[in-house]
């Protein structure tokens, strides 16, 4: 998918909540400045998070109530799986959608499946449009791929 603003990219991740059930996990790769954060954040309004969910990269990980509990949390500057698991989060991974940005490559073992969501940054400067590429990876993704390709947003 081609998304052109940030607008666009929250406008994605509302749409992708509805796609979204409790206990999946959502891996959000790409570069600084990507939208990783813009798509965390529709997803959590389409969740029914009241709050506007914030990058929480310093405080690591962040838990949300909405009509689906979302918790967000922010792998850039953890060294492992080990520092991931010592977040300790509260809200029980069955009950929330947990998104994890920067979590290719770190957080897939946290669950038996879950969404890789990459964000690709166009090679020219002044191009702010975004290529976003959504894989369901894992049985709980067979009878949801269709609901992601045809995500109408």
């Amino acid at each position: 998918m081609r998304v052109a603003t940030a607008t666009d990219m929250r406008a994605l991740g509302m749409a992708l909540a509805g796609v979204l059930v409790p206990g999946d996990l959502v891996l959000l790769t790409g570069p600084l400045g990507a939208g990783k954060t813009a798509l965390a954040q529709g997803i959590g309004a389409g969740l029914g998070v009241a709050e506007r969910l914030t990058s929480p990269t310093f405080v690591l990980a962040r838990e949300h109530v909405g009509r689906v509990p979302v918790v967000h949390v922010d792998a850039y500057r953890l060294g492992g799986l080990a520092e991931l698991d010592d977040l300790d989060l509260d809200t029980p991974a069955a009950s929330a959608v947990t998104l994890v940005e920067w979590g290719g490559g770190l957080a897939e073992t946290l669950a038996d499946g879950h969404l890789l969501v990459e964000i690709a940054r166009s090679d020219v400067p002044a191009d702010d449009v975004r290529t976003v590429r959504l894989t369901g990876v894992g049985p709980a993704w067979d009878d949801r791929r269709d609901g992601l390709a045809a995500l109408d947003w």
